[in-house]
């Protein structure tokens, strides 16, 4: 099981790892290109400050919630946050880095960390009920949506029970290798899925850019899908 463990943490971290980086830059350099080489003639013509205004309001999305959403959108801010603050910052996370590039780098402590994996791991668990039994939710899901929550679900857990031998119905090198392989899955799936909005998601807000949209267009777009009360 060690040697499994030692592959898993060196090697196949690396090969994963760097799957994931190429994926994302080759979505990145299209988007830049397409954008800003591509269509770099007609960019005088849009309003930027509205664009990034867009893009502000779209980080904490209150505004846009549309009604019978509410706690779908919520649950789903908060588990980006949550999921985000234990994947980039938890102290152990962060000393593997350390370790790899020599330099300091902030960090989260274990409790808090907990207290945020139990959140995200709530988080998924209600965006997986409400896909099942919420009928504007269920009928919007595809497969792939409730296997990437899932897969998400995954390394929270298992690296939840690795931390806690009190909950760990598993030995924990089996706890800590399914966390690891669990988020390599993950790794390797993110460039080929729409957890690619994880880079995409300031050109996902550059619609105007993309299509050249007249004023407006985006709304009422929205309100011929979801009602008058959607807005984008």
């Amino acid at each position: 099981m060690q040697e499994w463990l030692d592959f898993a943490r060196g090697p196949l971290f690396a090969f994963t790892f760097l799957i994931m980086i190429l994926g994302l830059a080759r979505h990145f350099i299209i988007q830049f290109y397409s954008i800003f080489i591509s269509k770099g003639k007609q960019l005088k013509n849009v309003s930027w400050k509205k664009i990034f205004s867009d893009i502000g309001s779209w980080i904490v999305p209150v505004k846009h919630l549309i009604k019978g959403t509410v706690l779908f959108s919520t649950v789903s801010f908060i588990f980006h946050v949550a999921a985000i603050l234990v994947s980039l910052l938890f102290i152990d996370h962060i000393i593997l880095w350390e370790d790899y590039l020599r330099i300091d780098l902030p960090s989260i402590g274990r409790s808090l960390t907990d207290i945020l994996t139990l959140i995200t791991i709530g988080c998924i668990l209600i965006l997986i009920a409400c896909r099942i039994f919420v009928k504007r939710q269920r009928e919007m899901s595809r497969k792939s949506d409730y296997i990437l929550l899932i897969m998400i679900l995954f390394p929270f857990l298992f690296g939840f029970f690795a931390g806690h031998p009190a909950f760990n119905p598993f030995p924990w090198k089996t706890a800590m290798l399914l966390h690891i392989l669990s988020a390599e899955a993950l790794f390797i799936v993110i460039p080929f899925t729409k957890l690619a909005h994880i880079t995409l998601y300031i050109f996902d807000r550059l619609s105007a850019v993309h299509w050249q949209l007249k004023p407006g267009a985006g709304d009422k777009v929205a309100e011929a899908l979801f009602g008058k009360e959607a807005k984008v």
